[in-house]
This record gives C-alpha cells, sequence and structure tokens, in this order.
C-alpha cells in the first residue's frame, strides 16, 4: 500500500543520502518522479547512487552534492540546489553521526559521557540537530511563499535519547525531535509542515556497525520508511504536522494510507509526558 505523492515534479533536498535510509528513500522519490538534490560526505556512495539511477530511467531527476555537514554552509548549499534543481520545496533532514564515532563495539561496551571528548560532541551536535535547524531556516522562506512544503526530520527513538551509553548521539537526535515540534507551531498556517519519521527501532544501516551483536537479517529494514514517507507527502498529509511517525507501525495491510498513518503516529517529542509551565498574562 502506497500513498500517490502529490505534485512528484517537486524538488526534494535529502541529507545522509548515500546509504541506508537515506538511499533508499532517494531511490524511492526518484521512482514517483521528483526531482532529488541527494546530500551527502560519502562521494563514493554518492556515485554509487549515480549508477543505480543511471541503469533506470530517473537519472536526469537525480543531482548529487558532497557535503560534510559538519562544515555546512547552509544558505551556499541551499543556493546551489535551487540553481540546479529550483525551489526545494521538501526537506528531508535524515543525516545522523552515531555512537561509532566514540567507538565501534559500543552496543557491547557503551561508552560513558565523560569519555566522550568536546570534539566528539561538536560534531555530532553539528550533523544531528545544527544543520536540521540551518537548512530548514534555508529553505523555509521559499516554501512559505508558495503556501506548500514539507519538512521532515529523521530523528531517533525516544529511548535511544536518554539511553546510557548513547551521548552524543540520543541528546543531540533529542534537540533535533524538540526543534521540529517548535518549527511545527510556528509554521502554523503557512501550509509548511513539520513531521518526524523514524523506523522504531535499530535499523539495517550503516550506521551499525559489523561488529554490532546482531544478526542483521533480524534489524528493521530500510525499506519501511518508504509507505510512510511517501504518505507524509501526499495530499491527505496537507494538514498533518507536529508528529512522529513509527515507520514499524504502519500497517501495510490497511484498507488506506490515512488508517496506517493513525496507528503509526504519535505526539512529537514529549507532549503526552510534558507539565507544563506556569505562565503570567501578559500585562496590557
Amino acid at each position: 500500500m502506497e500513498a500517490v505523492a502529490a505534485r512528484p515534479s517537486r524538488v526534494v533536498a535529502v541529507t545522509g543520502a548515500a546509504n541506508g535510509l537515506g538511499k533508499h528513500m532517494v531511490l524511492c522519490l526518484l521512482a514517483h518522479g521528483f526531482r532529488v538534490a541527494a546530500i551527502d560526505r560519502d562521494t563514493a556512495g554518492l556515485t554509487t547512487l549515480q549508477r543505480i539511477a543511471a541503469e533506470s530511467t530517473v537519472a536526469n531527476r537525480l543531482y548529487t552534492f558532497p557535503q560534510d555537514l559538519k562544515k555546512l554552509d547552509a544558505p551556499s548549499l541551499v543556493e546551489q540546489i535551487e540553481r540546479d534543481l529550483g525551489v526545494v520545496s521538501i526537506l528531508i533532514n535524515n543525516a545522523g553521526l552515531g555512537q561509532t564515532q566514540i567507538r565501534a563495539d559500543y552496543h557491547r561496551n557503551p561508552p560513558k559521557f565523560y569519555e566522550v571528548s568536546d570534539a566528539q560532541w561538536l560534531d555530532a551536535s553539528a550533523v544531528n540537530a545544527n544543520a536540521v535547524f540551518s537548512l530548514s531556516r534555508a529553505v523555509v522562506h521559499s516554501m512559505i511563499r508558495q503556501g506548500w512544503g514539507r519538512i521532515i526530520n529523521i530523528t531517533t527513538s525516544l529511548g535511544t535519547m536518554i539511553r546510557g551509553g548513547y551521548c552524543p548521539y540520543g541528546p543531540t537526535k533529542a534537540a533535533a525531535e524538540a526543534l521540529s515540534a517548535v518549527m511545527a507551531q510556528d509554521l502554523l498556517g503557512t501550509g509548511v509542515t513539520v513531521n518526524v519519521l523514524i523506523p522504531g527501532g535499530v535499523a539495517n544501516t550503516p550506521m551499525i556497525p559489523n561488529v554490532a551483536p546482531f544478526d542483521r537479517e533480524a534489524l528493521i529494514q530500510p525499506e519501511i520508511m518508504i509507505a510512510p514517507l511517501l504518505w507524509l507527502l501526499s495530499e491527505d498529509a496537507d494538514g498533518v504536522t507536529g508528529e512522529r511517525f513509527l515507520a514499524n507501525k504502519w500497517k501495510l495491510d490497511a484498507p488506506v494510507a490515512s488508517v496506517a498513518a493513525i496507528e503509526a503516529r504519535a505526539p512529537i517529542g514529549w507532549r503526552d509526558l510534558a507539565v507544563l509551565p506556569v505562565t503570567p498574562k501578559f500585562n496590557t
């Protein structure tokens, strides 16, 4: 079951596009007629993506942009994308810098927060949080002017955000989650929506190193993201914002995609857990 994406000629920018979740999303978007700006620091991976696209009829819709998000100049990158493809109507902030930058065996030997260096913290913050902010800010004005846009942020499971041994990945993805909630509220009424999409568990991507103690076939496979992604880009989701969707909860056998969406959705961030602060009334 797949929703038919609205206005498939729109331009989509995807970070972390060369591998894992990003690669599967890019190939799906190309197959559904979107023009895609694939952003990644892995130039070899981007070349492979181009080769795969060239083997079908979608190569002319794929543009690759080598970019290390730790050194991001978002306005310049977006300017280049829009010069080559046109206005970005959809932004998928998918890139993530995980715990392998600390050590490959982090599942069996999880690092304490005090073992993380300042540089490792700053690098994770740059990719997992700062780039989400900078790229969203760079594209959103054009989205507002055209009265339609999608920002989809790939964060992580809430448990991962606060699990011991997951600094800096968890806290920096939590920052992106909170930012997503703020962005959604700030954009109400503009036609631009902001939602979070996650696999719902450990996914079979290069972020999970080969030394990880898992049977990779038992992990969540990247193609699980496709059905909810297409629905979020469809006209049926025009009024949906400020939500998080767990791809592993998406029922492919649901009669219509909107029913699957209800089963897979949850409040973005921690709204269902939060005790709101006492706020005084404004002076008149």
